[in-house]
């Protein structure tokens, strides 16, 4: 696997450059979801649950992950979303340094665990998952779809 240099960042500032990057990252992680636009990005980094994190390899966004806090009567909670890597970026280590950072955050508020969810197919995520410390619970998912 190829290493480069890749620099982890809390967004705090929607930029153009923002915004195209989520335009072109989106369409690889869902083919249903339409691209966030500046007003739907600004609105997800001002919410207090949410800290996106952006990757950028030789300056240029490469990928993006969303870090989900919340306080519960059982402690504080943590879900790692939407986590996506340009397929031109791929196999070069960006994931492992955006779930490390995600950690790291999470740890540092006090959650007591964090939580994703990965299709089977995505053999190489799972890998990766799993080596950074992730098991695999013996749940079920439940998705009820609020729209349509």
């Amino acid at each position: 696997m190829q290493r480069v240099t890749v620099q982890v960042e809390v967004l705090d500032k929607v930029t153009g450059e923002v915004v195209e990057a989520f335009s072109r990252l989106v369409p690889q992680l869902s083919r249903s979801a339409a691209p966030p636009g500046q007003a739907q990005l600004e609105a997800i980094v001002a919410s207090p649950a949410d800290t996106v994190l952006l990757a950028r390899s030789a300056g240029a966004i490469v990928g993006t992950m969303t870090l989900v806090m919340f306080p519960l009567p059982t402690g504080l909670r943590a879900w790692i979303e939407d986590v996506v890597v340009d397929e031109s970026a791929r196999g070069q280590g960006i994931g492992e340094a955006m779930m490390r950072e995600a950690l790291r955050i999470a740890r540092e508020a006090g959650a007591r665990t964090v939580d994703l969810t990965s299709r089977p197919a995505r053999v190489a995520a799972g890998r990766l998952y799993e080596r950074l410390g992730f098991t695999i619970r013996d749940s079920r998912l439940y998705r009820y779809a609020c729209e349509g």
